[in-house]
């Protein structure tokens, strides 16, 4: 059944801030319905993703990078899914009820930590491939973040190698999958032997633990002349330490945001790069999903007034995503 806006509701329950600050300036409050363009879709969510830079903009992080003052009360979330409420008269893609997703960062309008969101339909896909709402919600930003390193900044060509750097993360376990439907071969570093299994267990041709010796050996026989590319996901010295396996000519790339930044031996190309959302690399990720089965992994779902936990939670170790139920 579609989902609609009544005429006489007006207002939704939101995780939004009065100011920037610490976890406990996440509230639930009654905020109202942003007003709806042309050229946008209202979309009624039911779950947001929580993403590893979310507490950067809780924090005031992102403020150099929106148009003007910040208005509040703001409402973080990037990451979402749900059903189409309502649509812009120029939007003929959509229909209500209509189960989609979006990657909207920074939306000027509010985020996904709300029971509606209103975003630009460009930015706004219908579910790809056999993916339930939750796991679309999770997956947007981190999903075309890896695709942007992957395909756009380190070009994998089928049958070279790469190391993913942080493969049991948000970005790296989806990295993992993409880069082998490239026809990539993958030697992934993740962290604690349930990453190693959980990245084993969706494709990578060899996996190991980054806290524990024996990286470069295991490397070095996975490309005795050195691994070709990498897509780094985490920083620090483990991260430091495992980029000698990559080839002096090899190609590193690198999320903006991943600190500290990587440091590779001299002679390495290194570059950093943004995920920004647009219509088409929506599409080209859909296609993706859509060639078989796909994992999205969610280690753990929050309701909505548990927003301030699940931020903390990016912080301790986990595997994939972490969502907030907000319907």
């Amino acid at each position: 059944m579609a989902q609609t806006v009544r005429a006489e509701e007006k207002t939704m329950k939101a995780v939004a801030l009065d100011s920037f600050g610490g976890p406990e300036k996440l509230k639930v409050q009654t905020i109202p319905i942003p007003e709806l363009a042309d050229d946008e879709v209202l979309i009624r969510v039911h779950t947001a993703g929580v993403g590893a830079w979310d507490p950067f903009e809780r924090e005031g992080g992102f403020t150099d990078y929106i148009e003007g003052e910040p208005k509040f009360p703001y409402v973080l979330g990037s990451e979402g899914a749900g059903t189409i409420a309502a649509a812009g008269k120029n939007v003929d893609r959509f229909a209500e009820g209509d189960e989609v997703y979006t990657s909207a960062f920074l939306n000027p309008k509010g985020g996904t930590y709300s029971q509606y969101a209103v975003v630009k339909s460009d930015l706004v896909s219908h579910i790809p491939g056999d993916l339930s709402i939750e796991q679309a919600a999770v997956f947007s930003g981190d999903g075309l973040t890896a695709l942007r390193g992957l395909d756009d900044t380190l070009k994998l060509k089928s049958g070279e190698s790469i190391m993913i750097f942080g493969s049991n993360g948000g970005i790296g376990h989806l990295a993992v999958q993409l880069a082998k439907r490239m026809g990539a071969r993958v030697f992934a570093v993740a962290s604690g032997e349930d990453g190693v299994e959980l990245a084993k267990s969706i494709g990578a041709d060899v996996a190991v633990n980054g806290r524990e010796e024996g990286v470069l050996e295991a490397a070095r026989e996975f490309a005795a002349e050195g691994i070709e590319t990498a897509l780094i996901t985490v920083g620090g010295e483990a991260t430091n330490r495992a980029l000698s396996a990559i080839r002096i000519n090899g190609r590193v790339a690198y999320p903006n945001g991943v600190e500290p930044i990587p440091e590779p031996p001299h002679g390495m190309s290194v570059e950093a790069y943004n995920g920004d959302p647009d219509r088409e690399i929506l599409e080209r990720l859909n296609k993706f999903i859509d060639a078989g089965p796909f994992e999205i992994h969610v280690y753990k779902t929050f309701p909505l007034d548990e927003a301030g936990d699940a931020q903390e939670a990016l912080e301790k170790h986990h595997l994939g995503k972490i969502a907030l139920r907000i319907q």
